[in-house]
């Protein structure tokens, strides 16, 4: 059984990754698109370019962050009426356990609890080899919409 408030498809996620203004995102920037979306899951890829290294030619621990808080981000938005909530990161964390320099890069989003006010998300990025290169958890904060907020 789905946990998707409604059918995702990539389609719509191409068309978060341009932003509320249509002029771009940190998605495209990065190179980060949603490649997989499974019934409880969501597969995120990113390529490992000098763009993303650090000074001394690894991807960076930030790239990493970004790469899981989008995905992140993603699937806790696609699980809420989004007409009447939105998600953001309230905390994240990450466990950088081995390096990468090159190759696609891909980030599994799985929840951990879905709750009214909070979802947490497991994150666990690897390598083109399949490897673990880095393991995040995100706290994402469930927001009602100012104009949808029942009277009281």
């Amino acid at each position: 059984m789905s946990i998707w408030f409604k059918p995702v498809t990539k389609e719509l996620c191409q068309s978060l990754d341009k932003g509320m203004h249509g002029k771009g995102s940190l998605m495209a920037t990065l190179g980060i698109e949603i490649s997989e979306i499974g019934d409880d899951y969501l597969v995120a890829t990113m390529p490992a370019t000098p763009h993303h290294h650090n000074p001394i030619g690894m991807v960076h621990g930030g790239a990493n962050v970004a790469l899981a808080e989008t995905v992140a981000s993603y699937a806790a938005n696609f699980v809420v009426d989004f007409e009447r909530f939105y998600c953001v990161g309230q905390e994240i964390n990450a466990n950088h356990l081995k390096a990468s320099r090159n190759g696609i890069l891909s980030a599994t989003a799985k929840p951990l609890h879905l709750g009214k006010r909070t979802s947490v998300w497991e994150v666990k990025i690897t390598n083109a080899k399949g490897e673990l290169c880095c393991v995040s958890r995100m706290t994402a904060a469930v927001i009602e919409r100012p104009d949808k907020k029942s009277s009281r």
